[in-house]
């Protein structure tokens, strides 16, 4: 995560940490030493929700949806802290390339915003993490470009909804916008799609974005996230 602390260091500084929440005298980052050192020692590693629902591409997460990661996530898609985006797309940056595993030509495609959820937001959250993904892989020397084939529908926020709520609301998520490299070409010639989201929790609606776009031809080669949820034990 090389850079990591000097994006973090050029943001517009707030008075509390992004990660822990905490107000700290002469705060001079969007994010504390502390909070910086928590997110530089997480490492990408393979999730699988369980059960696992039909049409679940593997997915690779950066951490547990927990701690300062958790905290930096919710200020930036809830608090407005739209400056966080660099410095989470360069994560999420790490999460593609431990996922694909070599340099080669990728297409990512982000879950897209409902309309409603952009508006709440001033914009698609995960479009702007996906193109500051994007240009943190091509500074590596990687091939990469941002593509936009699902459209979202309206449908409930996925935080006022239990596990079956989710699963019925992802069935009528998302319709195509384009055919793509996957139709009609050899699979050397097509880059590797690679979905993105923030969050994984139960997977239903990267299940249901991955067979929207095998049926338009972007099938996903791998899911890519930030964070996974973990069920809690029952006592």
């Amino acid at each position: 995560m090389s850079g990591l602390w000097a994006d973090l260091a050029d943001l517009v500084l707030p008075a509390d940490c992004a990660g822990c929440r905490e107000r700290r005298p002469g705060l001079r980052h969007g994010v504390c030493p502390a909070c910086v050192a928590a997110l530089d020692e997480l490492r990408p590693r393979a999730v699988r929700p369980s059960p696992a629902p039909p049409g679940l591409p593997s997915c690779v997460a950066l951490g547990p949806y927990a701690g300062p990661l958790r905290a930096a996530l919710l200020a930036y898609k809830e608090d407005g802290r739209h400056g966080l985006a660099r410095p989470l797309g360069a994560l999420l940056a790490e999460v593609v390339a431990a996922a694909v595993g070599e340099a080669r030509p990728l297409a990512l495609v982000p879950v897209p915003d409902t309309a409603a959820a952009a508006r709440s937001r001033y914009g698609d959250h995960l479009d702007r993490l996906a193109r500051h993904c994007a240009a943190r892989l091509n500074r590596g020397g990687w091939s990469v470009r941002v593509r936009r084939p699902l459209r979202a529908l309206p449908r409930p926020d996925s935080l006022t909804l239990d596990s079956a709520g989710r699963a019925a609301a992802a069935e009528a998520a998302f319709q195509p916008r384009s055919t793509g490299p996957n139709r009609g070409r050899g699979a050397s010639a097509a880059p590797v799609v690679v979905l993105l989201d923030d969050i994984v929790t139960t997977g239903v609606t990267l299940a249901a974005a991955s067979r929207v776009l095998t049926t338009a031809g972007w099938a996903p080669g791998v899911a890519a996230v930030l964070a996974a949820t973990e069920k809690r034990r029952q006592l």
